[in-house]
């Protein structure tokens, strides 16, 4: 029982990415995972949380529309830490969303090719857990400036962990080089943020580094990280699925 998560937010802003990710495996044991898109923050927090627990768990939204570079990268990292990434997907296949949907739905509608791609199968990943581990950072986008390393998350109705929120770009870089942490070899390619092929492009230098995503659509987030509206913070009893207000 966490009898106070706002105070526990508050502490938890001055500990260090592995003091956070400690408090995570403690708190909540084998209901906590680490959800990765595999981008360069993603292999920093992977390569922290095996120094802390070897047996820590990632999976990965698989929309079957990564990039092949994304790919062959999860099997790096399987192999470099031994562990096994778990693939969470649609429950529709490519053929059949174009099936319904028509063709090149990313095109057409990106909001709900991401629902039906990414933010659905989370919410069914999520239900299985009490806590989930993110990447995120909180100079990336103008949604995420006021993500907190612990947060009660809303929409999908678990404790969200972001462990590197206060992390800048060159914070990551500098871990990556000093570890020596695999990464994907698009980031040298002006790919800033990696998501799906149909929706990433590279980036000019001096552009915004999200605007590879979904270019030209104003789109700056897949979903996953959208906050619903503010609700009251009270307690959190990590062996049941809801905030006790």
């Amino acid at each position: 029982m966490i009898d106070n998560l706002e105070k526990t937010q508050a502490l938890a802003e001055t500990w260090d990415a592995p003091e956070v990710l400690h408090w995570a495996f403690e708190s909540f044991g084998s209901r906590v995972q680490m959800a990765s898109g595999f981008g360069v923050e993603g292999m920093v927090l992977i390569d922290i949380a095996s120094r802390i627990n070897p047996d820590f768990k990632v999976f990965t939204i698989d929309t079957d529309f990564l990039f092949p570079e994304t790919y062959r990268l999860i099997e790096k990292v399987e192999k470099r830490y031994g562990i096994q990434v778990e693939r969470v997907r649609s429950q529709l296949t490519p053929e059949a969303q174009e099936e319904m949907f028509g063709p090149a739905l990313w095109s057409i509608n990106p909001d709900q090719c991401c629902a039906l791609r990414k933010v659905e199968p989370l919410r069914q990943k999520l239900i299985t857990l009490r806590a989930w581990i993110t990447a995120i950072r909180r100079d990336q986008t103008a949604i995420r400036a006021t993500a907190r390393k612990i947060e009660w998350d809303r929409k999908f109705r678990l404790i969200k962990v972001n462990p590197i929120a206060d992390w800048t770009t060159k914070d990551v870089w500098n871990y990556v080089h000093e570890h020596n942490v695999p990464y994907n070899p698009l980031h040298d390619r002006n790919y800033p943020s990696i998501g799906c092929t149909h929706c990433t492009r590279a980036v000019q230098p001096g552009d915004d580094p999200r605007s590879g995503r979904w270019s030209g659509t104003g789109k700056t987030e897949c979903g996953l990280h959208l906050p619903d509206p503010p609700a009251p913070l009270t307690q959190l009893n990590t062996s049941g699925s809801n905030l006790e207000t």
